[in-house]
């Protein structure tokens, strides 16, 4: 986002730079060519400057180098910048709402009977709440010393079975506690194991944890729709960007071939073609 929010000053800088009004190119007959507007080398000047701007104006604002220039499909652009906009912040709110409810709900019910600290942490192990039941002790000793719980069911019951069958040789036999294995299992466990600060248990809270579940899969939704609509936003400023370039380059090319008709003696008619940018 903040890459975003430089790019948007940049380009409003750049407007700023660009002049603040312009008059646009007057077609006179054919034959008589006005030097101060017309330059062989290098065409429009003015108008060149008008497209760019016109462009950038509707890459930041979708929409608003058209109506500028008078194009009614300008309003086109608006109309979906502000329904896209309005949606990408809904998602975002009602995603911020689900994921406040089901951390909560870890909070107050899976770890308060363990009076671990309330602090928050990463998805990852909300992630794992929702698919154990609980995620056991980190160590089943009394002692101090690091004894892995071996109940599967668990989430450090689980880890633990994942290290034996990496690094011992015979993970369900007997294993010689001094050996490089089991300390490289232990190692293993260690890093990715449950402490006890932030142990849970979703043990007689059934109906908590199917909450629990829901919210995280309604969080995520929100986000992803959130993400779609913001990709969208950023199709709209693009196109509209993209549109107002187009049409005013061909409409600047449409005046330079008709400044440079040649005179054939006949009167034809006069066309004044005058664009007005202004602040």
């Amino acid at each position: 986002m903040r890459i975003i929010h430089w790019l948007m000053a940049a380009l409003c800088l750049l407007v700023l730079v660009l002049p603040s009004s312009a008059q646009g190119p007057t077609l006179l007959p054919r034959g008589r060519v006005d030097s101060s507007i017309v330059s062989p080398s290098t065409g429009f000047s003015e108008s060149n400057r008008i497209t760019w701007k016109n462009s950038v104006l509707s890459l930041l604002i979708p929409g608003s180098g058209q109506v500028i220039g008078g194009q009614e499909r300008g309003a086109l652009y608006l109309v979906a910048e502000a329904f896209l906009l309005t949606r990408v912040i809904s998602e975002r709110n009602a995603g911020e709402r689900e994921r406040n409810r089901y951390r909560a709900l870890a909070i107050n019910v899976a770890r308060r009977r363990f009076g671990g600290i309330e602090t928050d942490t990463v998805f990852e192990y909300y992630d794992k709440m929702g698919k154990f039941i609980e995620s056991g002790p980190f160590s089943v000793a009394t002692d101090g010393s690091l004894i892995p719980p071996s109940d599967p069911e668990t989430f450090n019951g689980d880890i633990w079975a994942l290290a034996r069958r990496t690094f011992l040789p015979d993970p369900d036999g007997i294993v010689d506690t001094e050996s490089v294995e089991y300390q490289r299992a232990l190692a293993f466990y260690r890093r990715r194991a449950i402490g006890p600060n932030f142990r849970w248990s979703w043990r007689n809270a059934g109906l908590e944890r199917d909450l629990f579940r829901l919210g995280i899969k309604d969080s995520d939704n929100a986000f992803k729709r959130a993400s779609s609509q913001l990709g969208a936003l950023v199709a709209n400023h693009l196109l509209s960007a993209v549109d107002a370039f187009i049409s005013y380059r061909l409409g600047a090319e449409t005046t330079i071939n008709s400044a440079y008709l040649p005179d054939d003696g006949l009167e034809g008619p006069t066309f004044n073609l005058n664009v007005t940018v202004g602040f």
